[in-house]
């Protein structure tokens, strides 16, 4: 087993890496070189500038996220679904000497298709620290993915995130809108709403009315709009699962408490699990993986 190794978060506008040994971690550090922000650089000398005076040849370096993308260093290819969670240690994408990327995931059915790079190795963590047979992933995409204790079975993409600043800073929804104030109140009226009626398009105009009105304070809407998202969306994606179901709630802080609130909403209990907590977890499995 490998006694040191480098963790890396690669992806589309950022990157983290941590310096780890005998499973702790010594330290971490942040780059805005992402995989679309390398301004010139090679992916090469952005990995040795960030990696600086941490590590020699027998060091490993397990990369996970866009950098295995079309748009990122190399290719890594999805493994498709249904897949093990052995399997994505055991197909890991060689770059340079010890350097390796994480395979995504993909669905390709004709319901259902579906990719993602980077939750796979926050699954690996959350399968040891958490287990469950749904974990829902919140961020910019939410990833819903249906597990058991071997394998990967299926999983959807809800653009709640995305869906959220496109409508805010894009759309007639926010134009003209002042700084937005953080509202738990308004909050809880949009997943009200959006629980109580999921079915979204027909609402969305009504955001921009509603404050247009006077209803709705102008400085609140970026927090009443999460709300109803956030509530459309668990409203939709709970509608058939099992009442016995063990869901894992893996994010930071800030989306497992208005995450929390909507499952709480609909009498459903989540296990919490801090997004880097799995994914450091994860990446130390494989880096163990890669060194035996």
């Amino acid at each position: 087993m490998t006694s040191r190794y480098i963790a890396i978060d690669w992806g589309s506008t950022n990157l983290r890496a941590w310096r780890c040994q005998d499973d702790v971690c010594l330290d971490s550090r942040q780059s805005e070189a992402g995989v679309t922000r390398l301004n010139g650089k090679s992916p090469e000398a952005v990995l040795a500038d960030v990696t600086d005076g941490w590590r020699d040849e027998a060091t490993p370096v397990v990369m996970a996220g866009m950098v295995g993308s079309n748009a990122g260093w190399k290719i890594a290819p999805y493994l498709p679904c249904p897949a093990r969670f052995s399997a994505i240690g055991e197909r890991l994408t060689p770059v340079i000497d010890n350097v390796w990327i994480i395979p995504g995931l993909s669905v390709s059915r004709d319901d259902n298709h579906n990719v993602m790079r980077g939750e796979e190795t926050q699954l690996l963590g959350a399968r040891d620290l958490a287990p469950a047979s749904l974990y829902v992933m919140p961020g910019t995409h939410c990833k819903w993915v249906q597990a058991d204790s071997q394998q990967i079975v299926d999983f959807r993409t809800v653009m709640t995130g995305e869906l959220h600043h496109i409508l805010l800073k894009h759309s007639l929804v926010g134009a003209g809108l002042p700084e937005q104030i953080d509202s738990s109140a308004a909050f809880d009226a949009g997943l009200s709403r959006g629980l109580n009626a999921p079915a979204l398009l027909p609402q969305l105009f009504e955001v921009r009315a509603s404050h247009v009105l006077g209803s709705l304070p102008r400085e609140q809407v970026s927090d009443f709009l999460s709300g109803l998202l956030i509530g459309s969306e668990v409203a939709t994606m709970t509608a058939d699962l099992a009442a016995q179901q063990v869901i894992t709630l893996v994010a930071n802080a800030s989306l497992t408490r208005r995450y929390r609130r909507a499952f709480a909403a609909v009498g459903r209990e989540v296990q919490e699990l801090d997004g880097d907590q799995a994914f450091q977890a994860g990446i130390r499995s494989i880096a163990h993986a890669v060194a035996n």
